[in-house]
C-alpha cells in the first residue's frame, strides 16, 4: 500500500509540474480564434509566444501588440512586434512584457486574400 501510495504522489506532482511550466491561453473575435502558448511561464522581460491560428490563413502578415496603460505615477507600456510564419497557421513572435500585471495583447492578422481581424485579449503575471 505503501509503494502506491509513493507512485500516485510522485505522478500527481509530475503531472502538476508539467502543468505549471507552460501557458496558454485562447482567445476569439467574430471571425477568427487564437490559441496563445508560450513553452514557459510569462515572466519580465522577453517572452517567445506561439500564436495557433483558426481559420487557417495562407501567407497571412501577423503582428502582436502588447501594452499596459498609463496608471498614477506611471507611463503606458508598449511593446510591437511581427510574427514568423511557422506554417499551418502557426505564428512565433517575441514580446517585451517589462513589469508584472495585466497586459492588454492585440493581434492583428492581415490575410492575402480576405478581410483583416484583430483579436484583443489579456494577460496576466
Amino acid at each position: 500500500m505503501k509503494n502506491i501510495s509513493t507512485i500516485l504522489l510522485t505522478l500527481l506532482l509530475s503531472l502538476s509540474f508539467l502543468q505549471a511550466a507552460a501557458f496558454e491561453k485562447s482567445a476569439k473575435s467574430r471571425t477568427t480564434e487564437v490559441i496563445i502558448s508560450s513553452d514557459k511561464p510569462l515572466t519580465t522581460g522577453s517572452n517567445t509566444i506561439i500564436l495557433d491560428i483558426t481559420p487557417k490563413y495562407k501567407d497571412a502578415k501577423v503582428s502582436v501588440k502588447a501594452f499596459m496603460p498609463a496608471m498614477p505615477g506611471m507611463p503606458a507600456m508598449e511593446s510591437k512586434a511581427d510574427a514568423k510564419d511557422l506554417g499551418n497557421g502557426k505564428f512565433e513572435t517575441t514580446v517585451n512584457l517589462s513589469m508584472g500585471g495585466t497586459w492588454q495583447l492585440h493581434i492583428f492578422i492581415t490575410p492575402t486574400v480576405g478581410k483583416k481581424s484583430r483579436v484583443k485579449t489579456s494577460l496576466n503575471f
